[in-house]
């Protein structure tokens, strides 16, 4: 939803106001090498210290075989006698990546599509001895898990740093496992901070580096000169499939909020809720707002009873800061956000009518409604589709936005009438031949019986798609 703005407010300087508000803190200088001695000096001291904690993440799955009805018809045992015991003999999938140790217990960090639909994971240490791992929380959203070594400990384990300490032109190393050759060490600097790089996961703020990064450094470690991680290496920009010098980490102050969950004992990660819609600032809006750059996040609705409505947030506020950290994005605040901690409160910098203000909003975790979920059966479109009723917390675990009507798509089987119809997890399903789809026993009751054709209305992220198909 496009938010329409006031012509003639007071001009702004954006980085006025994020000084005056945020009053962010000035950062330490960093020394250039001054004498061939420094220029000479080796990382191996940083290497020593933290390439023990970094692990190999081997994962697997053994496809189950089905059962042929055939073994138990009487015919059948009569002439070849009693069913034969069936062996596992289906597809196994297979995943090679990285991960981290992060606790001398035996936590390891790895990336959530390193694991991702596998079973059974081993863990091969860099003194080569391997353990067996349980997976003890998945995070598709920040596209990490954590597991737990089988075996006693205390293990090797590396320690977090600061990463909003991070500065364009740090040095930094990566240590992974490129291509399964064995444990890897490149160097390089920090290309780049809070990239927003879509569809690998739903936080779009990334480190950048030029370190060499390849397929099977998933999961592994970006280190500091102090031999600290301060990411989790997660993707490449490619067109080989081999490093060209953009790589992908996750910042180490989001992986602290996974772990966190982790030690607490919970298999999901509980985040903060606002409880807005937010929209991205456009050169046309800057105009109207009398900013000289787009900078800061639009609020386009407040949710009833939400953390925001709390607040005092309002509709057409811009917010240009977190807790003193400026916002120039929807993908920086959600960053921000998601990675403050439960029950205490954050300070949102805030521009309203062309005057600063600060507004404290309350950290805590978006309600939850019954889901409901429901297999769609039958010869309906739907088929094969898992749909759940819409909460807040529907609404923040999928990225929805906090208004939407409908029922979700959590779960689409393979082969299916829904996945032929190209139905994805994350899907609203609005309509079903004119009739609003507002729960999930809604869209059960509509598709029970048989239609000549159907009239579907679906959101997909921003956009509405409308559809007819046979029955």
């Amino acid at each position: 939803m496009k938010l329409q703005i006031r012509v003639g407010l007071t001009r702004i300087l954006a980085v006025a106001v994020l000084m005056s508000i945020a009053g962010l803190p000035a950062k330490a200088q960093r020394a250039v090498p001054d004498s061939r001695t420094q220029i000479t000096l080796s990382f191996a001291p940083v290497v020593r210290k933290a390439e023990p904690a970094v692990v190999n993440v081997y994962a697997s799955r053994t496809d189950k075989v089905a059962r042929n009805p055939l073994f138990d018809d009487p015919i059948f045992r009569h002439f070849f006698g009693a069913s034969p015991e069936l062996r596992p003999g289906g597809p196994t999938a297979q995943s090679l990546g990285s991960g981290v140790l992060i606790d001398p217990s035996g936590l390891v960090v790895t990336n959530y599509h390193v694991i991702e639909g596998m079973t059974d994971v081993k863990v091969a240490l860099a003194d080569r001895r391997e353990f067996e791992a349980s997976i003890v929380l998945r995070d598709q959203r920040s596209d990490l898990a954590v597991l737990r070594l089988k075996g006693k400990g205390p293990f090797p384990y590396m320690e977090f740093d600061d990463s909003d300490a991070l500065e364009v032109g740090d040095l930094v190393l990566a240590i992974g496992d490129p291509f399964g050759v064995g444990e890897t060490v490149t160097q390089g600097i920090v290309s780049a901070l809070a990239r927003s790089e879509q569809g690998i996961s739903h936080y779009g703020f990334f480190i950048q580096t030029d370190a060499a990064i390849n397929p099977g450094n998933s999961g592994g470690a970006l280190v500091d000169m102090n031999g600290r991680l301060v990411g989790i290496n997660s993707a490449i920009v490619s067109q080989t499939g081999s490093s060209v010098g953009i790589g992908f980490a996750i910042p180490a102050n989001m992986v602290k909020i996974v772990v966190a969950s982790a030690k607490a004992g919970n298999s999901e990660v509980k985040r903060p809720w606002l409880g807005a819609g937010l929209q991205n600032v456009t050169k046309e809006i800057a105009e109207s707002l009398g900013l000289d750059r787009p900078i800061g996040v639009l609020v386009t609705d407040v949710t009833p009873k939400s953390p925001a409505e709390e607040a005092g947030l309002r509709h057409g506020d811009l917010i240009v800061g977190v807790d003193q950290q400026p916002i120039v994005d929807v993908e920086s605040f959600t960053y921000r956000f998601a990675t403050k901690p439960l029950g205490s409160t954050a300070t949102l910098a805030v521009v309203r009518d062309g005057k600063p203000i600060a507004l404290q909003v309350r950290l805590t975790t978006a309600p939850e409604t019954p889901r409901d979920p429901v297999k769609i059966s039958g010869d309906s479109p739907f088929a094969g589709a898992t749909v759940i009723n819409i909460s807040p917390a529907v609404a923040e675990e999928y990225s929805l936005d906090s208004a939407k009507q409908g029922v979700v798509v959590a779960e689409v089987e393979e082969e299916s009438r829904a996945a032929a119809l190209n139905l994805q997890k994350g899907d609203v399903i609005l309509a079903v031949n004119d009739t609003r789809i507002a729960t999930t026993r809604d869209l059960a009751r509509v598709t029970g019986s048989q239609h000549y054709f159907w009239k579907i209305s679906i959101s997909r992220g921003s956009q509405v798609i409308t559809t007819v198909v046979g029955g």
